[in-house]
């Protein structure tokens, strides 16, 4: 987890697109805070941005607001951005973070693991899922509200 921490660390304030063969996004069934199983197969024919975060990261805090406006921009038939948390410490410090911290968008409790099944080197981490379920594009590091529209865009195509 240092090296995941570190790598975090380096990246704040910046994002670093990586481009990706297309390829299957890996499939998930996780519950968000209010115990719910949520899946990425609930979203096909939609574009996804999956973020990995954890409440130890600091950079991912940068990301919120990010996230929030760019949710709230798409509402309900555009983007669906959802937030795979990592921690291990469980659903009531990351349903706390998120209260104290204002995320708008849903919030899932994922693993590490996951995260590395998407090629996660650290976090913030994010991928872009286009409608047909492939990863469009992965982006390490806080990205800005022009990186993230300029991705899903391109996930449309």
């Amino acid at each position: 987890m240092l090296g995941l921490a570190l790598v975090a660390a380096l990246a704040l304030g910046c994002s670093k697109a990586r481009d990706v063969a297309p390829v299957a996004a890996p499939a998930f069934a996780l519950l968000d805070l209010a115990g719910h199983e949520v899946k990425l197969a609930d979203f096909a024919g939609r574009v996804v941005v999956v973020d990995f975060w954890a409440t130890w990261c600091e950079p991912c805090l940068a990301q919120i607001p990010v996230l929030n406006a760019f949710s709230a921009e798409q509402g309900e038939a555009g983007a669906v951005v959802l937030g795979i948390a990592v921690d291990a410490q469980g659903r009531e410090v990351v349903a706390q973070f998120a209260a104290e911290h204002g995320i708008r968008y849903p919030v899932l409790l994922g693993s590490e693991r996951l995260a590395r099944d998407y090629g996660a080197p650290g976090f913030p981490w994010l991928a872009v899922v286009d409608p047909a379920g492939l990863v469009a594009s992965l982006h390490v590091g806080v990205i800005t509200r022009d990186e993230l529209s300029a991705s899903v865009a391109a996930a449309r195509r």
